[in-house]
């Protein structure tokens, strides 16, 4: 944990008021991306100030007005997770970099190219992306700006989002076994058949299908029967 020499603020607004918490800049990082789960540490002093350095705190009627809450973990959960946070630059290269990850993930998962149906690369959807030069917000969900980053990209490359639904037959010697993977795509419909087969209807984003059919004949060492449902 850091001490006060080197802790930084985080804070956040509200009607008017500033509620201000000391951290430790590596931990309270790690925190605010999702690599740390627990507070332990994070905070340098456990207390909410109006001005750190002026040492003014809020009283603790102020802060269940605010918060709803005196606890002072529930308190900087929330100001770590939706307040400012000072970073500096190279954790906020970090953050950029890792958010761009992020939605790339997600455009991989969820669009195809119309023109052939099958999902764009990686490479290709990484380079659309600096191309369009859209403004990428660390801080903020990757799901939330989605819809800005594809509209300055389907400029540059197709893009369509659309789900498939795939019917597949598992052989009885591994149903059992793979019933967890495959409720993980999403299974809509199922029936055990009286030989211990599965028949699953599974539906799942387009860009998921290779991802899919890849895992299926490894599990099944290619024995298991698919059909794409339109």
């Amino acid at each position: 944990m850091a001490n006060l020499e080197h802790s930084i603020t985080a804070h956040m607004d509200i009607a008017g008021e500033r509620y201000e918490i000391l951290v430790d800049p590596d931990l309270a990082y790690l925190y605010r991306v999702g690599q740390k789960k627990e507070l332990n540490n994070v905070l340098v002093v456990e207390e909410v100030f109006k001005n750190f350095r002026n040492y003014e705190r809020h009283t603790s009627s102020a802060l269940q007005k605010a918060f709803g809450t005196n606890d002072i973990y529930l308190i900087a959960e929330r100001i770590l997770k939706k307040g400012e946070l000072q970073l500096t630059t190279d954790q906020k290269r970090k953050m950029l970099l890792e958010k761009k990850k992020q939605i790339i993930a997600i455009l991989m998962r969820e669009c195809i190219d119309p023109r052939t149906g099958a999902p764009h690369t990686q490479m290709r959807l990484e380079q659309a992306l600096e191309q369009s030069r859209v403004h990428i917000d660390g801080f903020k969900d990757a799901a939330e700006q989605l819809e800005d980053v594809v509209k300055a990209m389907r400029p540059i490359i197709p893009m369509k989002f659309e789900h498939v639904k795939i019917a597949a037959k598992i052989p009885p010697d591994h149903a059992q076994r793979i019933y967890g993977m495959l409720k993980g795509y999403g299974i809509q419909k199922e029936e055990w058949a009286r030989d211990g087969s599965l028949i699953v209807v599974i539906e799942m984003p387009a860009g998921m299908q290779g991802e899919f059919y890849d895992r299926l004949n490894k599990a099944t060492a290619g024995a298991a029967e698919t059909k794409l449902m339109k």
